[in-house]
């Protein structure tokens, strides 16, 4: 485990803190650290959902370390399991992952937010992609962002490098809540027991059918459905909660969710 992480086990939720630093700028070596940390969390049935934010009130990350850039470090180098910081790339990870904002997140610290599937963040939050005045771009950026606020408003901030504040980000839809920073962590873990109440597989089928749909038309998402071509949607509807979940209606009462 890297001393740049703090990992936590809070019940059914991993708690991830970035602390590198006073900018939490992430190089190769602390994003394989990254990737190790959710994989395992990916790979632990008793681990329900993540929680990742930066150390301080600063910065949530600074992104792509440019010291070990300048030192060397290539655009491309291996960033381990799950692309940089660890979830960016890790498409097979049908858990959900909140990112808590708690400062700034510039470029590829942006980019780690955007991979989350929730965003909370402080109020004091800024976000920006300055990838452009580096000489490069932000690819997860480009990814992302246009599906996250309208097309327009993506493209300015990854063509300007314009900075933008946790109440914009709020108004344009790319931030769940915005809270004093205070509150944040509180905030997340609020929406963190809200899906734990929740089935797994329900949330895992969630996760991989809004993955895989992102680039169907409507009429191919039910074309698959209709001939099984959303996998874990099959075994959820065959599992034991799926049985659970009415009969505990019916009994009024809490269900007792397997995951199986």
């Amino acid at each position: 485990m890297s001393d740049d992480l703090k990992v936590t086990r809070n019940g059914q939720v991993l708690e991830v803190v970035l602390e590198r630093g006073k900018a939490n700028a992430i190089d190769a070596a602390t994003s394989v650290a990254m990737g190790e940390v959710f994989a395992g969390f990916r790979d632990d049935p008793d681990l329900r959902v993540a929680i990742l934010t930066g150390g301080g009130e600063k910065f949530f990350s600074g992104g792509w370390d440019l010291k070990a850039a300048a030192d060397g470090e290539s655009y491309d180098a291996d960033y381990g399991v799950g692309g940089f910081g660890g979830i960016s790339e890790m498409h097979d990870l049908n858990k959900p992952v909140i990112a808590a904002v708690n400062g700034y997140a510039c470029g590829g610290g942006f980019e780690l937010a955007l991979a989350a599937d929730l965003m909370v963040a402080a109020d004091h939050a800024q976000v920006w992609m300055p990838e452009i005045f580096a000489g490069v771009m932000g690819d997860s950026g480009c990814f992302r962002l246009t599906r996250r606020i309208p097309r327009a408003i993506a493209m300015e901030m990854l063509l300007t490098g314009r900075r933008m504040g946790a109440e914009e980000g709020y108004q344009w839809g790319l931030f769940n809540a915005v809270v004093p920073l205070g509150q944040l962590m509180d905030k997340a873990r609020e929406y963190a027991d809200m899906m734990i109440a929740a089935a797994p597989l329900s949330l895992a089928a969630t996760k991989e059918t809004v993955r895989m749909a992102e680039t169907m038309t409507m009429e191919d998402c039910y074309a698959t459905m209709k001939s099984q071509g959303f996998p874990m949607f099959e075994k959820m509807l065959t599992s034991e909660d799926a049985q659970e979940g009415p009969r505990a209606f019916a009994e009024k009462r809490d269900p007792v969710w397997k995951g199986r």
